[in-house]
């Protein structure tokens, strides 16, 4: 049965990250993680892990509370035959690597192997997640889009974009969604939405 989205009353910020704060932030979780980590953390896993400790803060959950990141992962690489084009623990008292390093462990566990074990699971039990079903939940942070995304290369007819935003199906407490800056240096920005219920000093951008 179709439900109606009704957005509810959430805060929406845009975060530029320059590409020296990149480099500075991936240098910073590597360089927490020396001598413990086994994979190099990437420019992308540092950020994340900078923005869910940022946003745990923002909504002052108590030290104890268990959070998570739903992070989506590119299967098309991980399986071998799949064109490109196919379509088909406390993180405000840890550390930036201990974070970031959580999320290399995880992105590096989609392989050939457990992808396909989903989609053989799924195609026998199929089932669709309603978009507001994602969001809510103080605990969760929800990431998506992607810096790899050229979303400044389409052009419908009107010419290269000027800039590039989220509609009214994106607004979801707890959603971050990473884009490409556009100006070719390296830069990024991130959209992040909460709800209006957490106050203004207590924003993700003041971190």
């Amino acid at each position: 049965m179709a439900r109606r989205f009704e957005c509810p009353p959430v805060q929406e910020c845009r975060i530029h990250f320059s590409p020296e704060s990149i480099q500075k932030l991936k240098a910073k979780a590597n360089a927490e993680m020396a001598g413990t980590a086994t994979a190099t953390i990437s420019s992308l896993q540092a950020l994340l892990a900078h923005l869910w400790r940022a946003v745990c803060r923002a909504r002052g959950l108590a030290p104890d509370r268990e959070t998570r990141l739903v992070l989506p992962v590119g299967c098309r690489t991980r399986v071998k035959g799949i064109p490109q084009g196919y379509v088909g623990k406390i993180l405000g008292d840890s550390r930036l690597g201990w974070t970031a390093w959580l999320l290399n462990r995880v992105v590096a566990s989609v392989d050939e192997a457990t992808v396909t074990e989903e989609l053989v699971s799924w195609s026998k039990n199929p089932s669709l997640r309603y978009a507001p079903d994602l969001g809510g939940d103080p605990a969760i942070v929800v990431v998506s889009g992607s810096p790899r995304f050229d979303v400044y290369g389409n052009d419908f007819g009107w010419g290269r974009p000027l800039g590039v935003r989220t509609g009214p199906g994106n607004k979801l407490d707890g959603l971050i969604t990473v884009f490409e800056d556009g100006g070719g240096a390296g830069a990024w920005n991130w959209r992040c939405v909460l709800l209006l219920m957490f106050s203004p000093s207590s924003s993700p951008t003041k971190s």
